[in-house]
C-alpha cells in the first residue's frame, strides 16, 4: 500500500469486522494517510467532514447497514456548565494541567495501562505495549499535544513541569477551528472526580482561551450507553447528511 504524500489523498476501505459498540452490527471504515506537509490542512478538512485521527491515519465509519455513529462537536462560545459540571470543576480544583509536545513517558504508560485494565479489558487496545503507546502519541504529522493533569503540590504551581501525582492525560490535536480530543485516559479508581468530564470541560476552557469555536469529541454512537456522556455538553452540533446541525438535547437539564 502506498503511504507517500500525493497531490490528492488516496482512500481505502477496510474489510467488515464486528462492531465494538453495537454487538449485532458489523463495521467498515474508509481511511487515508495523514503524511507530508499538507497533513495538518487535510486533518482539518477531514475532521470537519466526520473523520477521526489515529496515529497517521484518518478514518470514518462506512458501515453498510448502520448509521449510528455521529460526529459531535461542542459549540464552545455558547457552552455553560450545568450544576453537575460545576461540581466536577470544584472537585478537581486541586489539579493543575500543563500542555507538552506529543512525547510519551513511562509514567503516562503506567496510567494508560491501569485505565485499560480497569475499563477496556476486552477492547481493541487492551494488549497495547509500551511501544504501541509511544506510537499512538508520537506518530503524528499534525499539530498534536499531550495535556497532563496532576495533583497540585505545595509550592509547585509555578514550576514549568509540576511533579504531583499524574491523574489524567489527553492527546489532543489543535485545528484551525477547534481542539480535537484524540484519546484520553485517567486514574480509574477515582470515579468521584469524574475525570473524563473534567478533561472535556478543560478543553472547552482551552478552546475558548484560544479563540477556537469547537471541541471535537469524536463519535456519539446512538444506542451505546457508554457513549451517552458526549451528548451532555450542550449546545453541540452533529454531522448529519445535510451537514452540521445544532443539537440541544431531547431532555436538557434545567438550569438553576
Amino acid at each position: 500500500m502506498n503511504t507517500q504524500a500525493t497531490s490528492s489523498p488516496q482512500f481505502y476501505l477496510t474489510a467488515p469486522a464486528a462492531c465494538p459498540y453495537l454487538p449485532q452490527e458489523m463495521e467498515r471504515k474508509v481511511f487515508t494517510h495523514l503524511v507530508g506537509e499538507r497533513a495538518p490542512e487535510l486533518n482539518d478538512l477531514l475532521t470537519q467532514g466526520g473523520f477521526r485521527r489515529s496515529q497517521n491515519i484518518a478514518y470514518r465509519p462506512a458501515c453498510e447497514t448502520c448509521r449510528a455513529c455521529i460526529s459531535v462537536r461542542i459549540l464552545v462560545n455558547e457552552f455553560e456548565p450545568r450544576r453537575t459540571m460545576r461540581r466536577v470543576l470544584s472537585a478537581n480544583a486541586d489539579l493543575v494541567s500543563r500542555e507538552y509536545p506529543a512525547e510519551p513517558s513511562s509514567e503516562q504508560y503506567s496510567l494508560f495501562r491501569q485505565y485499560l485494565d480497569a475499563r477496556h479489558q476486552k477492547g481493541g487496545m487492551s494488549d497495547m505495549s509500551v511501544l504501541d503507546y509511544a506510537m499512538m502519541v508520537e506518530d503524528t504529522h499534525v499539530h498534536t499535544k499531550i495535556i497532563e493533569y496532576r495533583l497540585r503540590e505545595e509550592g509547585s504551581g509555578l514550576k514549568e513541569r509540576p511533579q504531583g501525582e499524574l491523574m489524567a492525560v489527553a492527546l489532543t490535536d489543535r485545528m484551525g477551528d477547534g481542539l480535537s480530543m484524540v484519546y484520553s485516559f485517567y486514574n480509574p479508581g477515582l470515579d468521584h472526580r469524574s475525570l473524563g468530564t473534567f478533561m472535556i470541560l478543560d478543553h472547552i476552557r482551552r478552546a475558548r482561551a484560544l479563540g477556537l469555536p469547537h471541541v471535537y469529541l469524536g463519535y456519539w454512537v446512538k444506542g451505546s450507553r457508554k457513549m451517552d456522556y458526549k451528548t451532555k455538553f450542550l449546545p453541540q452540533e452533529h454531522l448529519m447528511p445535510r451537514g452540521w446541525e445544532r443539537y440541544d438535547g431531547e431532555t436538557p437539564e434545567t438550569q438553576p
